[in-house]
């Protein structure tokens, strides 16, 4: 098929996703996109923008294929010959009605219809984890119910039926041509945070951990890496100076191959997030032979099997304190166990079967 894939937000993740789907699916992809800047008046405004860019596209399109930053029904209706008979789908990063906010006054209501109306005017959704997708569904209804009248009671209803998971491609190439020495004998243990620097990701908690552990004379090295911007909380800059022994990397990684060096010598990661709708960071360190510890809660779960959960997944922060203070202590222990395997069936070559059977479903049901 020709397949004509829509992103206003091309980068970071977005764009990593849409290039590995594009390089790896046996259809073919025409990518339309617009840089990633200023993602509110994409939401808004993109749908303008990409109107004037199909009628410029002169090639087939026997499907499209748009993020969810896309306002999909202001482009369908801006352009509703041109797509009338296009089988539509829509794929769920993340979305702007169940994404936290530290004031639920700050939520903007318009975003969050504009996902909802992009869904109605979709013929497939696809969510990146069972959790993106139950809980947004779940959310809809609640979030309708607001509408002093005529709420459309069949909305959820009607996403739920068109609503799927399929969790990322990940291209994991850049961890395997790297050549780093793991940690091994006396070498201090080492720790890893690699996530964004914002509240959602719940900083204050992991740093919590750490300075109880560091006062108790617990040997560790610890890395920080993520991206950061030009607001973050507070105490980052706590941590860098109560963990100054203990730290060897403070601060984002440029590049990609030192990023990955780093996740290859590390040897627990540990997230303490309050928000997840994938959590590709941790699965790029699971892959490298990092030791999960991540909360039992959000699509954590989905990255590890059943059977790994006990000692992986904790529950409160008591529970993360003490298997961070066993694995550290028994470091022998947590190097030998892998679970790189289950983050593994993430990679391109195993997902990509999964997105191009759906395509061929998608298209089939409107021929």
């Amino acid at each position: 098929m020709h397949i004509v894939a829509i992103e206003p937000y091309y980068g970071g993740s977005h764009k990593a996703f849409l290039d590995g789907l594009a390089r790896h699916s046996r259809h073919d992809f025409a990518i339309l996109s617009l840089p990633a800047r200023k993602w509110k008046w994409r939401m808004r405004g993109a749908a303008l923008t990409f109107a004037e860019m199909l009628d410029r596209h002169d090639g087939p399109m026997d499907l499209l294929f748009c993020s969810d930053y896309l306002s999909l029904a202001d482009l369908v209706g801006l352009r509703p010959r041109r797509l009338a008979s296009v089988p539509k789908a829509v794929y769920f990063h993340e979305n702007q009605l169940t994404y936290p906010v530290q004031d639920e006054s700050e939520r903007d209501y318009h975003f969050a219809f504009t996902n909802i109306t992009a869904c109605l005017a979709a013929d497939a959704v696809f969510f990146n984890s069972d959790f993106h997708r139950s809980s947004f569904i779940e959310a809809v209804g609640g979030f309708l119910h607001k509408m002093p009248d005529h709420r459309p009671e069949a909305a959820a209803r009607e996403i739920e039926g068109k609503a799927r998971t399929l969790p990322l491609g990940v291209d994991f190439g850049v961890f395997d041509e790297c050549q780093a020495t793991p940690r091994s004998g006396d070498d201090p243990a080492f720790l890893l945070w690699n996530h964004r620097w914002e509240y959602d990701k719940n900083p204050e908690d992991f740093f919590a951990v750490l300075f109880d552990l560091a006062e108790s004379g617990l040997r560790f090295d610890l890395a920080v890496v993520g991206e950061r911007f030009r607001t973050y909380p507070a105490v980052f800059d706590t941590a860098r100076e109560r963990l100054r022994d203990h730290i060897i990397q403070f601060g984002f990684l440029p590049s990609k191959a030192d990023y990955a060096r780093l996740l290859h010598e590390a040897d627990i990661v540990v997230s303490t997030a309050i928000h997840e709708f994938f959590g590709i960071s941790v699965v790029e360190a699971i892959y490298c032979g990092c030791f999960p510890l991540l909360p039992h809660r959000l699509s954590y779960p989905e990255l590890l099997p059943p059977e790994r959960h006990e000692r992986h997944l904790y529950h409160s922060l008591t529970d993360l304190r003490r298997g961070l203070d066993h694995a550290v202590r028994h470091i022998d222990s947590t190097r030998a166990t892998k679970v790189s395997e289950t983050a593994a069936r993430f990679r391109w070559e195993e997902m990509c079967g999964r997105y191009d059977e759906a395509f061929d479903k998608l298209a089939g049901g409107r021929t």
